[in-house]
Formats: structure tokens, C-alpha cells, sequence
């Protein structure tokens, strides 16, 4: 079964819908939208797609985090969080079971200006990668990681070393991820190819494309053969993000 996922940090749902996100989603007719900080909370607006079942984490805070999944097909089981539910008062993660597969959509934490939650950060990596080597099944991991892994994946690498998202800390996390038995589709099939999927507001950065990629689809070494395309889709304005697809072929 040939299936497309989208992976959008729309940097709040209620603004982007107001951006024509909701077309957007429609006109992509994917089989899976999945999103990364809606800022909102249940009933807080109308969110519901024709042909499309909504699975949502918020945050406990109001205007913060939080994630949200479109599916075309109801899924077996649907878990919200990591292992007890960790991470559930910031609407961290949602995971999806079906047949063949597990899709986990993450908002994955900041380390904040000053570096402030960076020892946060590191607990939850640690414990996003205990949990998706848990899962019974192959993975599709995708969403907001919050970091640029390599310097292809960065406009200025050296101004940024101490920087988050970019620390060699954070960067080392998302290596032992990928070793422990895990493909990042984009570089996997462009190991050269320079595209950012987040901008700066400041400074004019999506115009003059100083940006970073932080957003991934990351698949199972098992699917590895599966992947058919993996895009950033950089035209998709209305947040500060760019869109990210996946094209995979899972029997």
C-alpha cells in the first residue's frame, strides 16, 4: 500500500487555518497530516475534515505545544505520550498502531535561548528512543525534532555551534538515534541536496533562505527499501515551517 504523510509545525492551528491550511490539507489528500504545535485546546475551534479522523494532544498550557493527527484510516489503537504517559502535560506525542506499522508524530522540546531546558531535552530524547525501540512493529517517526543534524542542514553552521537546536548535544541524540536501527528519509535519498524547512522571522530569512531543517520523516532501517520520495515542500507558506513529506510503499 503506497501511502503519503505530511508533517507540518504550523506555529499555531487556529492562525494557519486563517492561512489556508485546512485547503491545503485538502488539496493534499494525504493519507496522514500530521501536525506539530496547534497552541489549542479541544473545542477551542472547529478543526474537523471531511474524510479525516482526528487524533489531538494538547498541552496543559494554554497557546502552547501540543500535536494532532489527520488519518484517513482508523487506526487499531491510538497512544498519547511516551512510556506512563510522560510528556502528556506538554502534548508531546501521539502514536498511531496499524497493521504494519507504527506512525509517531512528536513535537520534540526546545532548548530554549541560554540553553535553558537543554538537560530536559536530553532526558526525553533518551526516553523517545527507549520507546520507539520498544515498538513491535516498523516505525515511522515524524514531526518538529528541533534540530539541524548535519551542517548541509544549516545556512551558518559556525554561528551557530552553541546555539538550540544545532548544539553538538542535541545533534549527537539524533546520531544514536539513527544507529540504533533508523533512516532519515530526506538525506537518505539526497545526501547532498540543500533544503531548510524552518525560517527565522527575523532578519528576512525565508526570503534570503538562511534557514535550518528540522523537520523529518524517520523510518525503521526495515523500510529503508520502501521509501519512494521524501520532499520539503517549501512553497507551503502560513507558518514559519515548511511542510514535510513522505512517500512509502507499506505492505
Amino acid at each position: 500500500m503506497i501511502m503519503r504523510l505530511i508533517s507540518f509545525n504550523v506555529n499555531g492551528i487556529r492562525a494557519c487555518m486563517e492561512k489556508g491550511l485546512f485547503n491545503y490539507i485538502k488539496e493534499s489528500d494525504a493519507d496522514f497530516f500530521c501536525i506539530q504545535e496547534t497552541k489549542m485546546q479541544e473545542g477551542q475551534a472547529d478543526i474537523s475534515i471531511p474524510g479525516y479522523n482526528i487524533y489531538m494532544n494538547s498541552a496543559i498550557k494554554k497557546g502552547y505545544s501540543g500535536t494532532l493527527i489527520y488519518a484517513k484510516e482508523k487506526p487499531l489503537s491510538v497512544f498519547y505520550g511516551l512510556k506512563d504517559g510522560k510528556y502528556n502535560d506538554e502534548g508531546r506525542v501521539i502514536t498511531l498502531e496499524y497493521d504494519n506499522f507504527y506512525l509517531v508524530n512528536a513535537y520534540v522540546p526546545n532548548s530554549q535561548d541560554g540553553l535553558k531546558r537543554l538537560d530536559y531535552r536530553m532526558v526525553f530524547e533518551d526516553d523517545l528512543k527507549e520507546y520507539l525501540l520498544s515498538l513491535n512493529k516498523p516505525v515511522i517517526y515524524c514531526g518538529d525534532l528541533n534540530v539541524a543534524h548535519e551542517e548541509i542542514d544549516i545556512k551558518n553552521p559556525k554561528a551557530n555551534l552553541r546555539n538550540a537546536g544545532f548544539t553538538i548535544e542535541e545533534r549527537n541524540k539524533l546520531t544514536e538515534l539513527l544507529n540504533s536501527g533508523f533512516i532519515d528519509t530526506f538525506r537518505y535519498l539526497y545526501p547532498e541536496k540543500i533544503l531548510y524547512s524552518w525560517w527565522s522571522y527575523r532578519f528576512n530569512a525565508r526570503a534570503n533562505n538562511a534557514g535550518w531543517r528540522i523537520d523529518y520523516f524517520i523510518v525503521s532501517d526495515c523500510l529503508k527499501n520502501k521509501i519512494i520520495d521524501a520532499k520539503i515542500n517549501t512553497t507551503i507558506m502560513g507558518s514559519d515551517h515548511a511542510p514535510v513529506e513522505l512517500e512509502i510503499d507499506v505492505k
